[in-house]
């Protein structure tokens, strides 16, 4: 019986957190069935928790159906922790939106639309900003390009270094504007992310 209490206070006070993308996942695929069970081997011994950058709709997709993600992770912190559940329950969700507010969001991504509407690549697709609670993932050549596609604008960006120019250009135009405000701009596959971060 001692044995049992012990390891029921040892579930409580432990948590293993893992990262998606690169970690549980190959980037933005689906879980291995092994992983799988290998978590859940591990969750009868400890708390388990997965924290990721991308929203809870494809957490959920990568992790499993529908929310069985909430079922098979005792925590859940998706787009970088702004939304947090424990045991299947939402516990908080914070906003760029509301931390920057509504004028300086749209001169953002105004100055971002604008800037990558000049950039001459070898090809251009679909979603070029995507406002998630905790940020913009901003991407000059696409959220919606294939892997190819990708493959081949990392390769020019490494030559011409087209994501620093832009965060540069975006330190340089906001210069200020992100006073007493916590951010980080990095660069991130394809991507560009500026994310928001708060101290509460």
């Amino acid at each position: 019986m001692a044995v049992t209490a012990e390891a029921a206070r040892r579930k409580e006070r432990v948590l293993c957190l893992f990262d998606m993308d690169g970690t549980l996942t190959p980037a933005r695929q689906k879980i291995d069935p092994e992983v799988v069970t290998f978590l859940q081997k591990l969750r009868s011994r400890v708390q388990i928790g997965v924290v990721g950058g991308s929203d809870y709709s494809k957490t959920a997709e990568q992790l499993g159906k529908g929310d069985e993600v909430i079922e098979k992770f005792d925590y859940v912190f998706a787009e970088n922790a702004t939304m947090q559940y424990k045991h299947g329950r939402l516990l908080s969700k914070q906003t760029i939106q509301n931390h920057l507010g509504e004028e300086l969001l749209q001169d953002l991504i105004n100055f971002c639309l604008s800037y990558m509407s000049l950039l001459r690549l070898p090809k251009k697709r679909g979603t070029f900003i995507e406002l998630r609670n905790g940020m913009l993932n901003i991407s000059p050549i696409s959220r919606s390009c294939t892997l190819e596609e990708r493959i081949e604008f990392s390769e020019l960006d490494k030559k011409e270094k087209i994501r620093e120019k832009f965060v540069e250009a975006l330190k340089t135009e906001f210069a200020g504007s992100f006073a007493g405000k916590l951010f980080f701009i990095y660069l991130k596959s394809v991507d560009l992310v500026l994310e928001y971060f708060s101290c509460a």
